[in-house]
């Protein structure tokens, strides 16, 4: 089969690394794609958010026999449903279904209809009104774009200033565009026992019939160590979370994952794809943080790696509604990530940088902001490569991935130096 992957970050080339595993695999193709992604796939030029460019290039390529639409942004706007209109096989979820993401504020309110744990929450499209709950409840925080925002839109804020400071940058500044015109505002959670407490991944495939978790991974959203710093789209993974137990997970599917594949269901907005769960460890139990409607980035880069099952027979099965017949297989031992950023992330950054690359050992490169120019390799983004490795544990795993990290290097090239550390005592 010939697979097109639409995307140009590190989550799409973690996935057609993944898909080029697969023996039923004869070509890849990558819209647009960076300079990882053409070492292993077919690059292809073509804009993904318009949709009439994409549908016409599909068309003059009959030879391609499933697409994989990676990214939030096209399955907002509803690109599977106008290519699966072609008779095209596709994995990721319909419009109706990817607004559990575009729509913050309808995710906290899918959860309130259908008791889905989650923070108390309010939403606003006033600024004075969301200003005046803010003073009404104050601080600590969390202040939640609506919409899209390259997984940059929430801040936790810790005191009523940053709270106030925070709502102007969304609601007034637009510091996220149209995505916050609409602000939802929360309860800040806190864990058992740390601060702001303990967050898991948990990516699951579901076919709107059966919903099956996939390996867990710990994201790092901060700019710098310990946690500090702006919020990115993510500095780095590590997998399996050290606190998730079996008895966790059965919990999470009866209070969580099934309950949200139903009621999407009720709603006539049936998912089929990659339903990502945020999830908190609270006193009061695991609580939903956040939905995304596809692979997260940069978790996917450290969970599909552990994967045995070949993917391309789960992605057909969900597309097929027959992922129940599949016996989904892991690696034991444990996969790092650690994200190399351009100085300045995730604010202003500068492009164009030559990337010296020296040994790597058995470590994996996942391309996210790269290109070649001049027949160099330089960066093209703010996030611009993952450094992966696998170990029997989290310490050998995170070993391999500095050691490797240490022998790249570009100018103000930024990264943090605690990737796979959370959650220990002390």
């Amino acid at each position: 089969m010939n697979v097109l992957v639409i995307g140009n970050g590190g989550r799409e080339h973690a996935i057609l690394l993944a898909l080029k595993k697969s023996k039923r695999v004869e070509k890849l193709y990558c819209m647009k794609g960076n300079a990882g992604t053409a070492e292993i796939a077919e690059n292809v030029n073509v804009d993904y958010m318009d949709t009439e460019a994409v549908k016409e290039y599909v068309s003059a390529h009959p030879e391609i026999d499933y697409i994989v639409v990676a990214p939030d942004d096209p399955l907002a706007a509803g690109l599977v449903d106008e290519l699966e209109a072609m008779g095209k096989r596709c994995f990721g979820p319909n419009k109706a279904a990817a607004v559990i993401e575009s729509s913050k504020a309808y995710a906290k309110e899918l959860m309130k209809k259908y008791k889905i744990p989650t923070a108390e929450s309010e939403t606003f499209e006033s600024y004075e009104k969301a200003l005046e709950y803010v003073r009404k409840k104050g601080a600590p925080i969390v202040l939640k774009a609506d919409g899209l925002a390259l997984g940059k839109g929430v801040l936790v804020c810790e005191t009523l200033q940053q709270a106030e400071a925070g709502l102007k940058e969304i609601m007034l500044n637009k510091a996220f565009g149209t995505a916050g015109n609409k602000i939802v505002i929360e309860e800040c959670m806190r864990g058992l026992k740390y601060t702001p407490g303990e967050e898991v991944s948990v990516l699951a495939f579901t076919d709107g019939k059966t919903i099956v978790p996939m390996i867990t991974s710990c994201d790092h959203k901060r700019a710098n160590d310990g946690d500090k710093g702006l919020n990115t789209g993510g500095m780095g993974t590590f997998s399996p979370c050290p606190f998730w137990t079996e008895k966790l997970e059965k919990q999470v599917m009866k209070t969580i994952m099934i309950p949200t594949m139903k009621a999407l269901n009720a709603e006539g907005r049936k998912f089929k794809g990659c339903l990502y769960f945020g999830l908190m460890r609270t006193d009061k139990g695991m609580k939903v943080v956040e939905y995304n409607s596809r692979f997260g980035d940069p978790e996917t880069q450290v969970v599909l790696p552990m994967l045995k099952t070949d993917l391309l027979d789960v992605f057909e099965a969900v597309t097929e509604e027959k992922l129940s017949d599949v016996k989904i297989e892991w690696e034991g031992g444990a996969c790092v990530c650690v994200v190399l950023a351009s100085g300045g992330y995730p604010e202003s950054y500068e492009k164009g940088k030559e990337i010296e690359i020296g040994d790597i050992g058995d470590a994996t490169l996942i391309h996210a902001g790269t290109a070649i120019k001049d027949n160099k390799l330089v960066t093209n983004g703010g996030r611009v490569l993952g450094v992966v490795a696998k170990g029997k544990d989290i310490e050998e795993a995170r070993s391999k991935a500095y050691s490797a990290a240490e022998n790249i290097s570009w100018e103000n090239m930024h990264y943090r130096k605690d990737i796979g550390i959370k959650y220990r005592e002390g």
